[in-house]
């Protein structure tokens, strides 16, 4: 079995004094993909910032739970703690490349100041050149001239990859790495994270609001769903044999995954805003198997080998 890089148990983070998660838990090993799902509001960004420290930039806190990367700890690191790990262990891949990248300066000079921060011992200007051609961009000697207006959608991205990979981070997070981008780009950069997490043995953290996407890149799945993690396991199993109810609505409701003789289900409702989430399952006023026990706290259910449920019908979903 390979070995876990990080593994986070229960975690809870609070934003402007109401809870933004509440019990999220999952795990990625090295040179696997772990796949993060869930609908706009889940909490999939807020996940991402805690795990490289970044949740107090946006007013946030962690309240319980552990982040353990490679056997420590970090859940309470101060920023000193973060700034020896950020980009050297754990590195994230942020939405929106334009609004990430300065926009004042050359992509060069941006990748040659953070590799003279995470890797002092490489020369900054060929080890620029170097990251650009490990992301295959094109005509990359040009590129380093360039200021990221100048790059389109998705050289912006490439760009951003590299940047991720200048401290040679043992876990990259990319955070809807392929949102905005048209189909063929997007396939583009799909391969690419694979072909670089197999070439180095990084584990990665996929994030996104498209299943088909992530089935394509993915080992393993976890469902996300107002700020909990509802359901988590390999991807076929879970993709498979759903046993939440939310997944199985999200699988109705993905064109291509979806029966292709029946028409796409909406999911009716609508995510519950911070603050008035229920008690229970927080799928409940959405869900069409809710009984009186889902309004007490439901227990994650063994479903499979690694395949778990946040759902008292869990195993008679599976079964059928």
């Amino acid at each position: 079995m390979a070995e876990t890089v990080l593994s986070v148990e229960g975690l809870g983070v609070e934003l402007a004094g109401m809870e933004a998660l509440t019990d999220v838990s999952f795990s990625v090993a090295r040179g696997e993909c772990l796949g993060i799902v869930g609908e706009t509001g889940s909490g999939k960004t807020v996940t991402c910032r805690t795990l490289v420290g970044l949740e107090r930039r946006i007013g946030g806190r962690v309240v319980r739970g552990r982040i353990v990367l490679d056997g420590t700890d970090v859940a309470g690191f101060d920023d000193a703690g973060w700034r020896a790990v950020r980009g050297r262990r754990i590195a994230l891949v942020p939405q929106a490349s334009l609004s990430s990248m300065d926009p004042l300066m050359r992509v060069g000079r941006q990748l040659a100041e953070t590799v003279r921060t995470l890797d002092p011992d490489a020369d900054p200007r060929a080890r620029a050149l170097e990251l650009l051609e490990q992301v295959d961009m094109p005509r990359p000697r040009e590129v380093l001239r360039r200021h990221p207006h100048e790059l389109s959608g998705g050289m912006r991205q490439r760009a951003m990859i590299a940047l991720a990979l200048a401290g040679r981070p043992s876990l990259l997070i990319a955070d809807e790495p392929t949102t905005a981008l048209d189909v063929t780009v997007q396939r583009r950069i799909l391969r690419l994270l694979t072909t670089i997490r197999q070439e180095t043995g990084m584990a990665v953290i996929f994030v996104s609001h498209d299943l088909s996407v992530v089935r394509s890149v993915s080992d393993d799945v976890a469902i996300m769903y107002a700020g909990r993690t509802v359901e988590r396991g390999p991807i076929e199993d879970v993709f498979a044999a759903p046993a939440h109810p939310y997944t199985q609505a999200l699988l109705a409701a993905q064109p291509g995954l979806a029966d292709r003789s029946a028409p796409l289900a909406a999911i009716a409702g609508a995510p519950p805003p911070l603050g008035r989430r229920p008690d229970g399952c927080p799928f409940r006023p959405r869900c069409p198997h809710a009984i009186e026990a889902c309004a007490a706290p439901v227990p994650q259910v063994t479903v499979g080998a690694e395949h778990e449920a946040a759902c008292v019908f869990a195993r008679e979903l599976v079964a059928g």
